[in-house]
């Protein structure tokens, strides 16, 4: 998870972006932040789908094979 301290300085580097703009040192910093953050919702959204599982109405198990694939490599690893 990523920390509050880089939260929030990603926001305030947006504020500023839209505001005043940004210098080529807070660029790199606020791409760097942002690829943190979308690597960590990637990750944390990849567990969640691991762990899923699709029931129909009648209760039989239809969770896509994707998914299994996922949940199988994951118990291999």
């Amino acid at each position: 998870m990523i920390s509050k301290v880089k939260l929030n300085r990603i926001n305030e580097l947006a504020q500023k972006a839209k505001s005043e703009g940004l210098t080529e040192t807070e660029k790199k910093e606020q791409k760097g932040l942002r690829q943190e953050y979308l690597q960590n919702v990637r990750s944390s959204f990849k567990n969640q789908f691991k762990s899923m599982t699709v029931v129909d109405h009648e209760g039989n198990d239809v969770t896509p094979q994707k998914v299994k694939d996922l949940q199988s490599k994951n118990k291999d690893n």
